[in-house]
């Protein structure tokens, strides 16, 4: 098994082509979200769901490149080639934790079946009040965690990400609920490895999804931040994973805990909380914190797999994840 490392900050795919999906355009309309959301707070959750029928047949039909990225995901994780059905329950998928983000904003928690797994470990971590990082992936719906924060007042979470590709959805939830605007350390920026370390230090738990390469560091980014790009089989095939999460635990020294929370149709989610690597001890040299973080990157890309594999139609990921539609040269 061969392992391809580029020590750039940024990715490139494994042909060896930059694929920087921070620059891709929202394909919402501000419009378009404004009238779902005021349909789903007017009308309930159960009409409204009947809408996402014809708006997932629209964005089946005429994204032609999402529904390409779709069916060459669905074909590995399913084992099988994808047909139609398939990319629908996908995106049938996708829209519908879109739709149940607004009632999860507000509190309506009372609307779902939430089950928990691996609460055991979070209390744990929480218990210790060193703060921990929360790896997930575009997988089900990051807001059911706030599920936990109903038992446990008091937890606190914030998101590490580049939050300038999906301003026109988050603006839109943020006016429907501007009590639960969710806490984003923004990265990109000359002081966000010190906001991070702020936050774990008070006890919070930073939540960054592992599942995309990231893009070149921004001028005047630390170089804490930069981190290494590493080709893992993935499905199948070898796709760019980049270890700037673990990268960030072990030079914290925190505990990384993976994160996700399928949609299982209906208001069924599951949230599952599972240790992936604890970086509270300090390596012995250089050489043993790479072999740690790479270790926890691979361990990382393997309960991914398992999950996409128990639950094909909940990876939202619909961009080029492989490289295959750069051309050669």
């Amino acid at each position: 098994m061969t392992t391809a490392r580029s020590s750039t900050p940024g990715p490139q795919s494994p042909q060896g082509r930059a694929t920087d999906w921070t620059q891709a355009p929202e394909r919402s309309h501000p419009w378009a979200l404004s009238l779902m959301c005021g349909i789903a707070l007017a009308a309930g959750r159960r009409v409204s769901r009947v809408l996402l029928v014809p708006i997932t047949a629209y964005f089946v039909l005429f994204s032609p490149a999402a529904r390409r990225q779709s069916r060459r995901y669905l074909d590995r994780a399913l084992g099988r080639p994808a047909g139609w059905r398939d990319g629908f329950r996908q995106v049938f998928a996708f829209a519908s934790t879109i739709l149940d983000r607004v009632y999860l904003l507000r509190d309506r928690h009372d609307l779902f079946d939430i089950r928990h797994n691996g609460t055991d470990v979070l209390e744990a971590t929480l218990a210790e009040g060193r703060g921990a990082f929360l790896v997930g992936a575009h997988v089900g719906s990051f807001e059911t965690l706030r599920s936990i924060g109903r038992s446990r007042p008091g937890t606190r979470v914030a998101m590490v990400m580049y939050p300038d590709n999906a301003q026109m959805i988050n603006r839109t939830l943020a006016a429907i609920a501007p009590q639960a605007r969710p806490e984003i350390i923004a990265l990109g920026r000359i002081d966000s490895m010190l906001a991070i370390r702020d936050w774990l230090d008070a006890g919070g738990l930073a939540g960054m999804l592992g599942d995309r390469s990231l893009p070149p560091a921004a001028n005047g980014a630390s170089d804490a931040q930069r981190s290494n790009t590493i080709a893992v089989p993935f499905l199948g095939r070898e796709a760019l994973f980049n270890d700037g999460p673990f990268r960030l635990a072990a030079l914290l020294r925190r505990r990384v805990i993976f994160m996700a929370a399928p949609y299982l149709g209906g208001a069924r989610y599951e949230v599952q909380f599972e240790t992936l690597a604890d970086f509270s001890r300090r390596s012995a040299d250089a050489a043993e914190r790479e072999q740690r973080i790479e270790a926890a990157l691979r361990a990382y890309v393997a309960r991914l797999e398992a999950l996409c594999r128990e639950h094909p139609y909940n990876w939202f990921n619909f961009h080029d994840f492989w490289g295959e539609d750069v051309p050669d040269r």
